[in-house]
């Protein structure tokens, strides 16, 4: 059982809580933030949007969305990964192999 991602921008997700955040919740969270940070609605967000190319993104929105997503998790992406990062599902992918490795 896992407990619900908080949509609190403040308060990260608790490992010790939430051992197992499934790539659903991971998903739904990350879009959520891309929504708030970039300004894309969210009925044209999908899995394989293009966030560097969006309306209205540019690369510090993309480092923003980027720092709310770590804190969200209380994870670190590495450097080398933030400049792949190119859709949600990049993102996802990223933040689970984050959070497994931190279990």
């Amino acid at each position: 059982m896992t407990a619900p991602v908080s949509r609190d921008e403040s308060s990260a997700v608790s490992l010790d809580e939430s051992p197992s955040v499934s790539r659903d919740e991971i998903l739904r969270t990350v879009t959520e933030i891309v929504h708030r940070e970039i300004g894309i609605p969210l009925g044209r967000l999908a899995p394989d949007s293009d966030l560097r190319g969006a309306e209205g993104a540019d690369s510090v929105k993309v480092l923003v969305m980027i720092s709310r997503v770590e804190r969200t998790y209380g994870i670190e992406i590495e450097d080398e990964d933030v400049f792949t990062l190119s859709s949600i599902n990049d993102v996802v992918r990223v933040v689970q192999a984050a959070l497994t490795s931190a279990i």
